[in-house]
């Protein structure tokens, strides 16, 4: 069981660091990633973790840039959105879209593992984990199509598999459900609540105020966990 802090992502006391591939995650994420990237290699897929382990500071310089305009914006489609007009509580939805609250995110849990091919990058190519990659003729497509017939025999699933009222579907990014599971039924508003609280974020006044709505919609709301 995390203890709250490390649900929070204000320590990193679960995570274990590795080097090759480099990424963070708990100990029995990683040999459940490592085995399904084994098994990637024998297809001619070079299953690579992009982005792993994040901890409160990191997400919370990620939310405060967005919400500054240091970082764009993009809607379902990876366009980018004009946010001259935007309100306060427009520009944190739309944050939302994409990314989670400060001490939200599942990326805090050491459970959560977004996924890049390496062999079908060509030399420089810098991933943007955006649709125009994973969907039909996208660089990644061939690693999505071996995700859907492989990823749940190694114990992950998609929580962002499709649209459902909170964050935009987001295919690369794989769960490790035996360990996912409770650490979602661990999290609670209150917790995230007192732990924002402390925090300097950027539009906190407006956050605390809808954050009831932003639990249920943007943590909670997931695709259900395969049960075989």
């Amino acid at each position: 069981m995390l203890t709250d802090l490390e649900l929070t992502g204000r320590t990193r006391s679960h995570v274990v660091q590795y080097t090759s591939p480099r990424f963070a995650a708990q100990p029995q994420v990683a040999e459940a990633f490592l085995a399904m990237r084994a098994a990637a290699q024998k297809d001619g897929i070079d299953m690579q973790p992009f982005s792993t382990f994040r901890d409160f500071n990191t997400q919370l310089r990620i939310w405060n840039h967005k919400f500054a305009g240091k970082k764009p914006l993009y809607d379902e489609y990876g366009r980018v959105r004009d946010r001259s007009a935007m309100s306060e509580e427009e520009i944190i939805r739309h944050i939302l879209d994409w990314s989670a609250l400060p001490g939200g995110s599942r990326h805090h849990w050491g459970t959560e593992i977004d996924v890049v091919d390496a062999a079908a990058m060509p030399l420089g190519y810098r991933p943007k984990l955006l649709p125009e990659e994973t969907g039909e003729g996208g660089i990644f497509r061939p690693l999505h199509q071996w995700l859907d017939e492989n990823l749940h025999r190694f114990g992950f699933f998609r929580p962002y598999q499709k649209q459902q009222g909170g964050m935009f579907p987001e295919p690369w990014h794989l769960s490790y459900a035996p360990l996912s599971v409770p650490a979602l039924q661990a999290m609670s508003v209150d917790l995230l609540a007192d732990t924002l609280c402390n925090a300097e974020l950027s539009g906190k006044e407006t956050v605390l105020a809808l954050l009831p709505e932003l639990y249920r919609n943007h943590i909670l709301n997931i695709a259900d966990v395969p049960t075989a």
